[in-house]
């Protein structure tokens, strides 16, 4: 998928900190990370003979210590005008396990595009044990209705949604806010037979508006595919 603003101003980060290296041969990457308060935070690696920590790994690190919480994006730039690069194995793997939900910005053939961290390692091993903090996204027009618990319900392909607490986070929104709550259950069915209750709507036109708006928001997802109906709830903050 296509870069959003927000994912641009990611990647414009890490390819304006690559275009200062290229003097010292220990630093020669650069990465940018976005968390959900839309602060980037931005690192160099350290190359070293025994395994010196990649930008992707440094820049983990640096958004720790800012006590950033949930990452949203990343993005690695090499020296020497060399542009957008891609992780490489290793700090795939760590992403997937500390940053679940993470969006990777990789080079395509039109330019730079957009690529949940679990595409880019298949059938991996997956690490429980890292406790990661889980993002939902939705776009940034559905903040008053989730916020205000107008909205329960989202409906999901090919994007896992695990039961648990998670953060809201709604897509280059100005103000970027967040949401705290929590995932309740999450039940499987198959597109083409989904009905209104299933889907937890009110009628079957409901659902049939659904399934198209389905289609044009993942336009690779096959009629028969098997989506996700998650219901969420919104903790209320004391005032």
């Amino acid at each position: 998928m296509e870069p959003l603003e927000s994912e641009r101003r990611v990647i414009s980060a890490a390819e304006s900190l690559a275009r200062t290296l290229g003097d010292n041969p220990n630093h020669t990457v650069a990465a940018a990370a976005m968390d959900t308060r839309g602060n980037i935070h931005t690192a160099v690696n350290v190359y070293h003979f025994t395994g010196g920590p990649c930008a992707e790994l440094a820049v983990l690190g640096v958004a720790a210590a800012s006590t950033a919480g949930p990452l949203l994006t990343m993005a690695a730039a090499g020296d020497g005008g060399r542009g957008l690069i891609s992780p490489c194995g290793r700090c795939r793997q760590v992403m997937l396990d500390l940053q679940p939900d993470l969006l990777v910005a990789v080079p395509g053939d039109d330019g730079p595009v957009m690529r949940p961290v679990r595409q880019l390692l298949p059938d991996t091993y997956f690490f429980q044990d890292a406790a990661a903090r889980r993002v939902v996204r939705f776009n940034k027009r559905y903040y008053e209705a989730v916020a205000a618990g107008q909205k329960t319900v989202t409906v999901r392909w090919d994007d896992p949604i695990t039961i648990g607490p998670v953060t809201y986070v709604f897509e280059d929104h100005p103000q970027s806010p967040t949401l705290e709550g929590d995932v309740v259950a999450v039940d499987r069915y198959t597109l083409d037979t989904l009905t209104a209750e299933q889907a937890k709507m009110s009628s079957a036109a409901d659902v049939t508006t659904l399934k198209a708006g389905l289609q044009s928001h993942y336009p690779n997802m096959p009629s028969d595919a098997t989506v996700d109906v998650v219901t969420f709830t919104v903790r209320q903050t004391s005032s």
